[in-house]
């Protein structure tokens, strides 16, 4: 894991800031997300949800399960993806040397491309579960395939030879208390402590890590359900609103969130190998991923789609004890 510490100029760091304030509101991670069309019925993370809930995360917190929930069911919005910037401000740093140059080490690898950048916040009380990040292969992204099927893809090992390494930033700016980054090496856990203007650079697709739980006042946990967004009202402060927008639930000052931005980079060996990516010479299918899952298991494939994904995330995902 590489830090950057400080990740950036004070100027830049206090764009950052206003590019929080000034994308203005934030949609909970529970709906994120593209129309996949497989297994609808199944959340994009319900890999990590179910994890969390069943075990009470990290720590093993015996608490109930709708708290729980609450507890990971964070915000997040994207900035940008690919050649779609949706935040003003945001192209600067999806292309910035400091994040370029980290990803090259990661993977030693020399063609970039930066592909995402989003950001997460983080209300006091609320954790991020022990998970991997979504991968992507040549053929398959989150855009087409459900975000828990490609982390069992990584997890399986099968699909390596249309894997696109990942290097991953997650970048932190403001003054929340708690909310250690945490990560994994082999079942031994390790934290950072995160600071304004500071980062870490790391393959979070192959490396199991968390967020622990933010500090504060947490009563504005038992009114937070699924729908609802967080607003940016002025200066340093923000307000939970009902789903459609006119019942204030909560207020927060801007240093009561914790909000960190990931930036992710496509790592390529050389051009080459950059430009069978773009062209779609050798890409995946759906068909050929499941194909290629159910041989693996050896079983009868399951009567639902939802089912047949259960059992693939049981079989292929194990999370540190």
């Amino acid at each position: 894991m590489i830090v950057l510490d400080p990740l950036l100029s004070d100027a830049e760091a206090e764009d950052v800031v206003r590019l929080w304030h000034d994308f203005g509101s934030y949609g909970q991670y529970s709906n994120e997300g593209f129309d996949t069309q497989f297994a609808p019925e199944l959340p994009q993370r319900y890999d990590a949800r179910e994890n969390f809930v069943r075990t009470g995360g990290r720590f093993r917190r015996d608490e109930d399960p709708g708290l729980l929930g609450a507890r990971t069911n964070y915000f997040r919005e994207t900035y940008a993806y690919g050649d779609d910037v949706f935040a003003d401000g945001a192209k600067a740093l999806m292309h910035h040397d400091v994040l370029v140059e980290a990803a090259r080490r990661v993977h030693g690898r020399e063609v970039i491309v930066p592909a995402i950048l989003y950001a997460n916040i983080l209300l006091p009380g609320q954790e991020l579960a022990i998970h991997t990040d979504v991968p992507e292969y040549r053929g398959a992204n989150r855009k087409v395939v459900p975000q828990w099927l490609l982390v069992v893809m990584h997890h399986s090992g099968l699909f390596d030879r249309w894997r696109m390494p990942i290097a991953t930033a997650v970048t932190y700016f403001g003054a929340a208390r708690g909310g250690a980054f945490a990560y994994y090496v082999g079942d031994e856990p390790h934290t950072y402590e995160p600071r304004h203007n500071t980062g870490v650079v790391l393959d979070t697709d192959s490396v199991f890590h968390g967020v622990d739980r933010v500090l504060g006042d947490e009563s504005a946990l038992s009114v937070l359900r699924s729908g609802q967004r967080l607003h940016h009202v002025g200066g340093e402060r923000w307000e939970l609103r009902d789903r459609d927008g006119s019942t204030v639930l909560a207020t927060f000052a801007t240093d009561d969130l914790r909000y960190s931005v990931s930036w992710k980079g496509y790592c390529f060996i050389d051009d080459a190998e950059c430009e069978v990516w773009r062209n779609g010479s050798d890409d995946l299918t759906l068909d050929l991923i499941l194909d290629t899952l159910l041989a693996d298991l050896d079983v009868e494939r399951p009567a639902s789609d939802a089912d047949f994904g259960r059992l693939l995330i049981e079989r292929y995902i194990e999370f540190p004890s």
